[in-house]
């Protein structure tokens, strides 16, 4: 057989372990794992010294369009990905108008064709005026699932009372995605914001926040035999909770939240390190990464969020919540992995097999005969500087520039097509909607 392509001399993650293989590729599948020979393909990547990842997938990212594309939009937020070594993203639905009716999805996936350079789905943004048609909207082809803001953030998809989450939970059958913050107590708590002090953030948005919110779920989860999915957790204690709940409840965290810390992060970075929930203590720090060792966390998630430098320059609070980190979810927590504090198989899992496994994701996750050759190609032994000139954003800022990283996404490789590599993009943006299995039956039938 003459394969497509080959990646030669790296060393593999499969779900054996790490191997020393080559790969061989046709029509966009994993063909087979061995030994080959260069012309035995009609491309050939040598990897040698490489280290082959299946494709890492970013299960929460915020593009921006339509209507912000002057933070993000789908071609710029995408190119960013594959840059930073992503096959995948999950768009979320807080964009202008919302991703909140079958029309708004299949807009989002038509300006996505022949733009998006990443795989892709988008959610549908629960709201008190469409939970009754959400069953039908979530098995839409293209469609990551149904998300809920239960805490205002940005946007104005906000669902926070008790009643209209109740029915949002009892309409449908996916993994539902929680913004796990209480409305009530964030308005309660208005006055603990002190001006041009972006520090007094997290004493505004304070743990019992994050806390009351997630019990509220949980026990509304549980009522109505739904299964949810937490969103960038930042407390130790909902860890703990959802440790017990693990029978409705997965939770995500983000390597901001484990990279960075109140102490440092506000004085060096001001208004800059301003995200919900909030990036809390260094004791909060310590303890999600205990929660994680502990394997509680099921995904890392950037929760990338971009608002141009002028919007974020504004004097706290009125400067906006979120920073970018699509681009940089893959360099963090490959310098984790690279100075001790998680392995690369728990990487692998948070990023690849975990969204696959809890979203029902077809065909993705992991290095396997079968499946879409998506690679994350990665130097275990790089050295190197985020440079702002490396950054594809259109906020055009990060909060980890000028960090030294060990450890760095080489190649990005999507259905055998080599997108990235060594920092520059090959061909055209080949991004394509991803599949999942409660929305087959649907897709077979358009």
């Amino acid at each position: 057989m003459l394969y497509d392509l080959i990646l030669k001399g790296g060393t593999i993650f499969t779900p054996g372990g790490l191997i020393s293989k080559d790969i061989a590729v046709k029509n966009g599948k994993i063909a087979a794992i061995g030994e080959f020979e260069k012309h035995q393909a009609d491309a050939c990547l040598a990897c040698d010294g490489l280290t082959i990842l299946p494709g890492a997938i970013d299960t929460q990212v915020h593009f921006r369009e339509p209507g912000l594309e002057g933070k993000e939009d789908l071609e710029s937020g995408s190119r960013a990905a594959v840059l930073g070594g992503i096959t995948a993203v999950f768009e979320m639905p807080n964009t202008n108008p919302p991703t909140d009716t079958a029309e708004a999805l299949a807009d989002k996936l038509a300006r996505a064709k022949n733009r998006m350079w990443c795989d892709h789905a988008f959610y549908i943004g629960a709201t008190a005026h469409n939970f009754d048609k959400l069953a039908g909207l979530e098995s839409l082809p293209g469609c990551a699932g149904i998300k809920v803001f239960m805490g205002s953030s940005t946007g104005n998809l906000l669902v926070d009372d008790d009643e209209t989450l109740l029915s949002v939970l009892q309409s449908g059958r996916r993994r539902v995605a929680i913004h796990a913050e209480d409305e009530a107590r964030l308005k309660e708590r208005q006055p603990h914001r002190v001006t041009n002090d972006p520090s007094s953030h997290p004493v505004w948005r304070d743990d019992e926040t994050a806390m009351r919110a997630t019990k509220r779920i949980l026990s509304l989860a549980q009522k109505a035999g739904r299964p949810i999915h937490i969103l960038h957790v930042t407390t130790p204690e909902e860890m703990a909770l959802i440790a017990f709940h693990k029978d409705i409840a997965s939770c995500e965290l983000t390597p901001q939240h484990l990279t960075l810390a109140a102490e440092t992060a506000y004085p060096e970075l001001g208004s800059y390190a301003q995200m919900n929930p909030p990036i809390r203590s260094g004791k909060h720090q310590a303890g999600l990464w205990d929660a994680l060792q502990q394997g509680i966390a099921d995904v890392i998630g950037s929760d990338h969020a971009p608002h141009t430098i002028e919007e974020k320059q504004r004097p706290y609070p009125q400067s906006p919540s979120g920073m970018p980190g699509v681009q940089t979810l893959l360099p963090l927590m490959l310098h984790h992995v690279a100075e001790g504090r998680l392995s690369l198989a728990r990487l692998v899992d948070l990023v690849s097999y975990g969204p696959q496994r809890l979203f029902g994701l077809l065909n993705k996750g992991r290095i396997a005969v079968g499946y879409d050759a998506d690679f994350s190609i990665v130097d275990m032994k790089a050295s190197w500087v985020v440079e702002e000139e490396w950054l594809a954003s259109k906020c055009g800022w990060s909060p980890f520039s000028g960090k030294q990283l060990k450890a760095k996404p080489v190649g990005t490789v999507i259905r055998g097509h080599r997108v990235m590599w060594e920092g520059q993009l090959y061909g055209e943006a080949i991004g394509r909607p991803l599949r999942f299995q409660d929305s087959l039956r649907n897709e077979l039938k358009k």
